[in-house]
């Protein structure tokens, strides 16, 4: 069923991609074959789905013989509530068609981040485990990782890493090199 809805689903949102915003709630248009075409796609959509979405369809509001007027805003209304309609029914598992989901995509950032933040501190603390037994007391690359050691809860993002790495590389007399050294597997 989705296969056949999905494509009338992405028409719907050209349509509303392409109506210009109403500059006052009273715009009107007088284009018939605007409002003919969105309510042959409605009667499309009611055959694939074998639903009802009459309510959607647009009438005019004034109408003579040879002329007829629609509201520009019902009708911008019209489409966003029946693609609100189908993403609900259809295709709940896409993106919000209206992108009302940013706190969602945030969280997901923030936690891959912070899974990052923890997997690269956790990465630091297991080098250092491995190389302090094997470093002579009393040296500069032993001295350099215990003070590591010791102030590693405060990092708390990459470069704060980066900052601890070469302000307690440069405190204890480490060169560049022999930094590169200390901290390769």
């Amino acid at each position: 069923m989705e296969e056949k809805i999905r494509p009338i689903y992405k028409e719907l949102q050209g349509y509303l991609s392409q109506t210009p915003l109403p500059e006052t709630t009273y715009s009107q248009f007088n284009d018939s074959s605007i409002a003919d075409q969105f309510n042959k796609t409605i009667d499309e959509l009611n055959s694939c789905s074998g639903k009802n979405y009459d309510k959607f369809k647009i009438s005019p509001n004034y109408e003579e013989p040879d002329h007829k007027t629609y509201s520009l805003m019902e009708y911008r209304q019209k489409i966003g509530g029946l693609i609100s309609r189908l993403h609900a029914e259809y295709f709940s598992k896409d993106n919000e068609p209206f992108g009302s989901t940013p706190s969602t995509i945030i969280t997901q950032n923030q936690q891959q981040s912070q899974s990052l933040h923890i997997q690269m501190l956790l990465d630091f603390q297991s080098l250092i485990d491995e190389k302090l037994p094997k470093l002579n007391e009393g040296s500069k690359e032993k001295n350099f990782l215990q003070k590591m050691k010791e102030s590693l809860h405060s990092v708390s993002n990459a470069i704060d890493l980066i900052k601890l790495i070469l302000t307690t590389a440069g405190t204890v007399g480490l060169t560049i090199a022999e930094l590169k050294k200390i901290i390769s597997p």
